[in-house]
């Protein structure tokens, strides 16, 4: 059995929230004397806590990632999923050595090129073309071998007017393009990329991610690849890891994984009674949302242009006038784009009193191109002034759009950044 390329062993990395240092000299000179004079574990990590953003901590000390193990063997495309804030983008910081771990070791054999912000690894003074050359110098390539990609590097990025000015009166979008190319070509052994594709447009990640797919697949390196795109990660990826408050909670095959994800998400984001990001004055607070299919079935995904029914449950803390209350459910894609609201008061929908304590929106086509999307919840109060919130909760629940044959063409509907729209043409 071939050696694992990346070996993580009881990883850990934590960070001070808040100002920096314990508090007092005196506790400063005692951490000082136990860590850097007797080589000690640092006393004020014990008093760490879980990095969940959600609630109030009693610890300015948080653990970003804490006990991580995993194994990568030469050729796997990982994908690393999980929710904003579960570690994963300070994994990826310390698998390329831009941070060290509070404790803990990586072992890495090969080179790594990291895409994890707009811009990594470029100088601002120097032009696109010189700072591949750095690029690869930085990765230990000579000269020779990057001036046989360079062609190959500037046809990619589609940036090649550009090439000879100064990356810093790049776009963003020119910059992430540039960056891109440059890490998914030269030679490196490992492959490392957060989200930072978003940047570009629908065209350009469509085109990245068949780049990435080729070098997993058909040049036999490693890829690690962050994204809160699912279906990305099941058609790049064969593994995933599952990250959940800076701790593994699942790792196997990409599917299972992300299957995983959306299983663990399901309960917990019905649940909205345990939320405290949310905003209001409370006299009515949302308890629990549903997405139900059309045969009543609680599911996670749904087809394009598929029936479903989103039922809220909710309990009343102070009696209003319900006739005057008005319910607005948003749903966003991946980029927080809106892409379609109900809007209860726009409906001509008056509200009553039921025994239930329920509230059903019937959707009679769910037109949206597949992908990843949210809906959140805003409640009002006549709606006049943001203090007549009365709930309003953000990402309430997480559901994934499949593509579907809804022309009877034999052509499934693409995944695009926009709505679907279902109509004939005529000529």
């Amino acid at each position: 059995m071939s050696q694992p390329i990346i070996k993580v062993e009881e990883l850990s990395k934590a960070y001070q929230i808040g100002q920096i240092g314990t508090g007092t000299i005196s506790q400063d000179l005692e951490r000082f004397f136990i860590t850097k004079v007797l080589g000690k574990e640092d006393p004020f990590l014990k008093i760490g806590q879980t990095n969940d953003r959600s609630t109030k901590g009693d610890s300015n000390i948080v653990w970003s990632l804490q006990d991580i193990n995993f194994e990568v063997n030469q050729g796997d495309a990982v994908g690393i999923i999980g929710k904003n804030g579960a570690g994963k983008s300070t994994l990826l910081k310390l698998l390329s050595r831009v941070t060290s771990p509070t404790t803990g070791q990586i072992k890495v054999r090969g080179r790594i090129a990291s895409l994890l912000e707009v811009g990594t690894g470029f100088h601002p003074e120097l032009t696109g073309r010189e700072n591949i050359y750095l690029n690869g110098s930085i990765l230990g390539m000579r000269k020779k071998e990057i001036t046989r990609k360079l062609d190959e590097i500037i046809d990619f990025s589609g940036v090649e007017r550009y090439i000879d000015t100064p990356v810093k009166r790049y776009s963003s979008g020119m910059y992430v393009r540039l960056a891109f190319a440059v890490a998914a070509h030269l030679e490196s052994e490992i492959l490392i990329v957060d989200e930072v594709l978003a940047v570009g447009d629908a065209e350009f990640q469509k085109k990245c991610l068949g780049k990435m797919g080729d070098i997993s697949k058909g040049e036999g390196r490693t890829v690690l690849f962050v994204s809160h795109n699912m279906a990305a990660v099941k058609n790049l990826c064969n593994k995933g890891i599952v990250l959940k408050n800076g701790q593994v909670v699942y790792n196997s095959d990409a599917d299972a994984a992300v299957d995983y994800y959306f299983s663990s998400n399901k309960e917990e984001q019905r649940l909205l009674i345990e939320r405290k990001d949310r905003k209001g004055n409370q006299q009515i607070q949302f308890t629990s949302i549903d997405i139900l299919n059309s045969k009543n079935d609680s599911v996670n995904e749904v087809f394009l242009n598929e029936s479903i029914k989103v039922v809220l449950n909710y309990k009343i803390n102070q009696t209003i006038d319900m006739e005057k209350f008005i319910l607005s459910l948003v749903v966003y894609d991946n980029y927080e784009n809106v892409m379609c609201a109900f809007a209860s008061d726009e409906m001509g929908v008056k509200f009553s009193k039921n025994d239930k304590n329920q509230i059903e929106l019937e959707i009679p086509s769910m037109q949206l191109r597949p992908g990843s999307y949210s809906i959140a919840i805003y409640s009002f109060y006549e709606r006049t002034k943001e203090s007549d919130y009365v709930d309003t909760v953000m990402s309430a629940i997480s559901f994934e759009i499949l593509s579907d044959d809804v022309y009877n063409s034999g052509k499934l509907i693409r995944s695009l950044n926009c709505a679907f729209i279902k109509g004939n043409y005529k000529f």
